[in-house]
């Protein structure tokens, strides 16, 4: 009868001691995910997982965006793991490390629910985040108070834990990497193109376009103090409705072939519209410098009708559909863009091209 009891209470503290890891990881789990999420799209120039303008984004203009100068998803990432580390070991020191983390994670859960309530913004990664902290406070403190639960989760229960967190943790940052090549292939293919520790500018234009004018005149003073670190790509994509776009396109194109390719583009978009006709154009290639023989056998040449196809070819495998689109690597900009909109897509592209 004793060595009964005694099996029976073995069992029951067997089966106390997966009950407690299991009730333990759940919180912690969906805090590992949730905080590797946020460090993707903290650790990105771009975010691929928040919407842009929303919760998320307010939430990281505030200063508990990072502590000590690390991003708060990651501590809360590293803390979510040390919690998981030590719901799975068994003993009272492993107890009361689990209470005493989950304790720190839920008064800062607590803070940082207070902080997105009085800013009037909710990042719902960092709800869930918070949340599960204050749920595993109070789970670490109910198995700390268990004092019968001294045994150890199986070892399949454990080892399934480690994977679990595992996977929490690295599963974000893979799918994170998947989304933030979303960009069309032939965006990539540009993208491989521009040396490392550059950035690369797409950007579809129409010469006559109100538009495609107006955000160059934002454009153009961003790109001209990052140039040494920015490469421009400009594809022709001259709209049949406006008359003076074709040529335009080919004074455009014939410019970049004969060396003047800034230049040119620069003439064509502050040129007056009226003045982008055939002998327009011609006068605006004699300012920037280029010789007139070259650049009207250029401008004659099949070659140059044929790479404004292709562009507008470039345009549609984009999923293009309106003008000016401009991508800023795997950013994608679309319609008129302020300067502040630019800069700030630019500046953050360049940060994480490391510079």
């Amino acid at each position: 009868m004793e060595s009964q009891a005694a099996s029976a209470n073995v069992g029951s503290r067997a089966t106390g001691a997966t009950f407690a890891t299991v009730a333990s990881l759940v919180p912690v789990l969906a805090g590992v995910a949730t905080s590797a999420v946020l460090a993707v799209d903290y650790l990105r120039p771009t975010p691929v997982f928040c919407s842009e303008g929303g919760g998320c984004e307010a939430v990281r203009q505030t200063a508990f965006a990072a502590v000590l100068g690390v991003p708060t998803p990651l501590v809360g990432l590293v803390g979510f793991l040390a919690l998981g580390v030590a719901s799975l070991v068994a003993g009272r020191r492993a107890r009361l490390a689990q209470l005493v983390l989950a304790v720190v994670a839920s008064l800062a859960g607590v803070v940082l629910l207070a902080a997105q309530w009085a800013l009037g913004h909710f990042c719902p990664y960092c709800c869930v985040a918070d949340a599960s902290a204050i749920a595993s406070a109070f789970v670490a403190a109910w198995r700390f108070a268990a004092a019968r639960e001294g045994a150890a989760a199986p070892p399949g229960l454990r080892y399934a834990g480690v994977v679990g967190l595992l996977l929490a943790a690295l599963a974000p940052v893979g799918l994170g990497r998947w989304l933030g090549a979303r960009a069309p292939e032939v965006i990539r293919a540009e993208i491989k193109g521009t040396p490392s520790g550059e950035v690369t500018v797409v950007d579809f234009v129409d010469f006559e376009c109100p538009f495609c004018r107006m955000t160059h005149a934002e454009l153009e003073p961003i790109l001209e103090s990052h140039r040494a670190r920015l490469r421009v790509v400009r594809r022709q994509v001259p709209l049949r409705m406006h008359p003076h776009a074709l040529d335009a396109a080919r004074a455009a194109c014939c410019g970049e072939r004969l060396g003047k390719g800034e230049a040119m583009a620069n003439a064509l978009f502050t040129a007056p519209v009226e003045q982008l006709t055939r002998e327009g154009c011609e006068k605006l290639a004699e300012i920037v410098g280029l010789s007139l023989g070259p650049y009207r056998a250029c401008v004659a040449d099949p070659k140059t009708d044929e790479r404004i196809e292709s562009d507008r070819t470039v345009f549609k495998a984009a999923g293009g559909y309106a003008l000016p689109t401009i991508w800023i690597d795997g950013q994608e900009l679309v319609g008129a863009q302020p300067r502040a909109a630019l800069e700030k897509v630019i500046e953050d592209a360049l940060a994480g091209a490391g510079g």
